[in-house]
């Protein structure tokens, strides 16, 4: 095999770079991803910077970078003028008049921009916000903005926007900061258990799990929708028995049948659902959900609170469900992994239409799909099932349950990595380990540091005590 010409990797790496950000080279506008890197990194004359009106801008902390929807970057500090420092979001677009183009100005969502960054000048948008044109405060050339843009310095997490605590807690042993985010992983556990306590004493233990069950299956979009079926629940399964009465019933009330059917009245299953709930709608008219509480924008298919509903349609129609998820807490297989015995638990046989789709106008999939994954029954066992099953063996002074239940718990490997917990490794743990937050228990720990601490401070890390929290473990012999 003959040997790569001097200079091949580096020369095809500078046309990979041109191909991602300069695709559409007849546009004199840089890609708006381009900008936000510049943004997040700070690459700017950082002493030089002024609004469009003339006024000094001076950036404390440049907020941190949203890849969901919204503002691009969340909980930025800064100062405009001899005002005071402000925290807030920053929103980045390629001209001035896209605020108005994208509709941000009736958007709740970028209620709280405090500044919004261009590239250059141009004709004026009907909004107060203070405006910054970036064109003239690269700190170096726009082309070589380019080429480091697609080099791996640009993917690298600044150091600058590292938590406070980043640094002692990078002095710390593995013993320490395990133990440290054990001990805070287990405050969280307990919270969510105390928390199905309360509302076991209004609804009894079994609905309270039903209603925990429903917010995890709601995700972060959903969960208020979800909870409010689920407090319908035993409204709902007066004299129904099969899946499809529980289906029919779960989709009526969260008002996603009714549109469906007018949409599509010689699909067979709606009409199958139809002829089961129509009989039964006047009775619940009233606690029908409008459509417009869901959120169905951006999620995955496997996501779809339809999809969710049916699945938990199984659940309720079983007649032994309560039975298994208790015998798999207290005597589950010994050779199977924990997350994999749970989900046999809780995975329903095939159904005839879910299935196969996910949703009801999708196309039939070639591949029948299970309605539960992994990932979602490890979340459902840390957040829910675990704490449920804990809270109620202290209620019964049983020891050695608890004990099971914190052993699962801990035991548990990492679940589904998300938005938040990347942005708390990037922040706490800076490039320590990633082994350290490497299970369920140490991203929940994670998840309670930022709980009890950044989201009482800002992005500066202004009074926070958390940093003295760690030096006084380090102080420990």
């Amino acid at each position: 095999m003959p040997g790569l010409p001097p200079g091949f990797y580096a020369q095809w790496r500078a046309q990979n770079e041109a191909r991602l950000f300069l695709r559409d080279q007849s546009s004199p506008l840089p890609p708006e991803r381009l900008l936000q890197s510049v943004w997040h990194h700070q690459r700017l004359q950082r002493d030089q910077l002024l609004t469009l009106d003339g006024r000094t801008v001076r950036v404390l902390h440049p907020g941190f970078w949203n890849h969901e929807a919204g503002p691009d970057f969340r909980g930025a500090v800064v100062q405009i003028g001899q005002e005071e420092a402000r925290s807030g979001d920053v929103e980045i677009d390629l001209a001035r008049r896209n605020w108005q183009a994208h509709h941000h100005q009736g958007n709740p969502a970028f209620a709280n921009v405090i500044l919004h960054v261009v590239w250059s000048d141009g004709p004026k948008a009907a909004h107060p916000l203070p405006t910054l044109a970036l064109e003239k405060f690269l700190d170096t050339p726009l082309n070589e903005m380019q080429s480091w843009a697609g080099s791996t310095a640009a993917a690298i997490w600044p150091d600058a926007l590292r938590g406070a605590c980043a640094a002692p807690l990078g002095q710390l042993t593995g013993e320490q900061s395990g133990g440290l985010l054990q001990q805070a992983a287990l405050v969280r556990f307990q919270r969510k258990a105390l928390e199905l306590e309360i509302r076991a004493r209004q609804a009894g233990w079994e609905h309270a799990l039903w209603e925990g069950l429903f917010r995890a299956l709601g995700y972060k979009q959903n969960i208020w929708p979800m909870q409010r079926v689920a407090e319908l629940l035993p409204r709902l399964g007066e004299g129904v028995d099969s899946v499809i009465d529980w289906q029919a019933r779960l989709f009526g009330v969260s008002g996603f049948l009714g549109a469906a059917h007018e949409k599509s009245r010689d699909h067979e299953y709606l009409q199958t659902l139809w002829d089961h709930w129509w009989r039964d709608r006047e009775k619940f008219q009233e606690v029908v959900l409008p459509k417009s509480l869901w959120r169905l924008h951006g999620l995955r298919p496997a996501n779809q609170p339809q999809r969710r509903l049916a699945l938990a349609a199984h659940w309720l129609a079983s007649k032994n469900f309560m039975a298994r998820l208790e015998q798999w807490f207290t005597t589950g297989p010994a050779d199977v992994p924990l997350p994999q015995s749970l989900l046999s638990c809780l995975q329903p046989p095939q159904d005839d239409f879910w299935s196969r789709h996910w949703s009801f106008q999708s196309p039939r999939l070639a591949k029948p799909q299970p309605l539960l994954g992994e990932a979602r029954a490890t979340d459902l066992a840390v957040n829910v099932i675990l704490p449920w099953f804990w809270i109620r063996a202290r209620a019964g002074k049983n020891q050695k349950l608890m004990q099971l239940a914190e052993q699962h718990f801990l035991a548990w490997p990492a679940a589904q990595d998300n938005s938040l917990l990347r942005l708390a490794r990037q922040r706490l743990l800076g490039r320590q380990t990633p082994g350290r937050a490497q299970s369920a228990a140490g991203q929940q720990g994670l998840l309670q540091i930022v709980r009890d601490f950044c989201d009482h401070s800002n992005a500066v890390c202004a009074d926070c005590s958390f940093p003295n929290v760690v030096r006084q473990l380090l102080e420990v012999k």
